[in-house]
């Protein structure tokens, strides 16, 4: 295989990329990044999942919680709390210092792009890492609380409201960013990271070229399942899944993909009987860096099957 595209969002997709640069040259691995998550929080631009890749991807990221840096320290924070300003979001010092450089950089004209290609090869980053667009696009969570945007849904109130839909501002005029399209269209495989559906993936499927994109690729597309034993890993996947009315299981993230999806990697454990879809199973946890390079191994053997 000589290209590889992953669609992702933070966390569990990152883990998945770590896997897939350990398991083939990572000048052919792709990330597709969700932006959906961006936000302006203290007047600088804060995008966490392409955040979270770039700390993952360059051995920098704070291993036991999955997100932001190792040895952070947390000066900048307490002195905002002692002035009264909102210290909801954790932004440590070293994070700082990456939202300011893109916040000042996006002033001089610069792309999300272009930023994010800056920052990986300042870290040795051997893999592209790209936002899904340059344009806004905004996740937004109709709940019983009302409209919220996602930080505040997702980190603020700790995804506690009961979700009734989700919307993606913007999406629709929006374009996916420079050599998203054609990575897509020149892939051997392309994976959807075990992200949430709903939150991480869907605002890339969102943008209508990304869709076209992945209808018209002459790769197979293998989604590996957030879910094992019909509870997510992390996050509220399975939380929203039960709100939204679906059952917690993989046939409903599989029919969510529908036509798009021609391979599933599900758990062992696990089962999924959408007629049609091609289903290889394996261990699914990622633990330890063996785990996701085992996991990426059999994303990848399932898209070569398929090929």
């Amino acid at each position: 295989m000589s290209g590889i595209v992953v669609l992702t969002g933070g966390v569990g997709g990152a883990k998945l990329v770590l896997g897939l640069i350990h398991a083939v040259d990572p000048a052919r691995v792709t990330a597709i990044v969700n932006t959906g998550d961006d936000f302006r929080h203290l007047g600088l631009h804060i995008s966490p999942d392409i955040d979270t890749l770039l700390y993952t991807l360059s051995g920098k990221a704070n291993a036991a919680q999955g997100w932001g840096r190792e040895g952070e320290s947390w000066a900048f924070l307490s002195a905002l709390k002692e002035l009264g300003g909102e210290d909801w979001f954790q932004l440590g010092d070293m994070d700082v210092a990456l939202h300011v450089l893109r916040t000042a950089m996006l002033a001089r004209g610069e792309s999300l792009t272009a930023i994010t290609a800056h920052v990986a090869g300042r870290w040795g980053i051997g893999a592209k890492i790209l936002p899904m667009s340059n344009d806004s696009v905004a996740t937004m969570i109709e709940s019983d609380e009302g409209l919220l945007e996602f930080q505040r849904y997702f980190v603020e109130k700790r995804c506690a409201p009961a979700v009734r839909g989700v919307r993606f501002d913007g999406a629709e005029a929006s374009v996916p960013a420079p050599g998203v399209v054609e990575a897509i269209l020149a892939a051997d495989a392309v994976l959807i990271a075990p992200s949430n559906p709903w939150f991480s993936v869907d605002p890339l499927l969102a943008v209508p070229s990304i869709h076209v994109a992945l209808t018209q690729t002459r790769a197979p597309v293998v989604a590996v399942s957030p879910l094992i034993g019909g509870q997510a890993v992390k996050g509220p996947t399975a939380k929203l899944m039960g709100e939204l009315g679906l059952a917690v299981n993989n046939d409903s993230i599989a029919l969510h993909y529908g036509d798009l999806l021609d391979g599933f990697l599900i758990d062992s454990g696990d089962a999924c009987n959408v007629p049609g879809l091609t289903i290889d199973h394996i261990a699914t946890l990622m633990n330890t860096l063996d785990d996701k390079v085992r996991v990426a191994k059999a994303a990848l053997t399932l898209a070569a099957r398929l090929a």
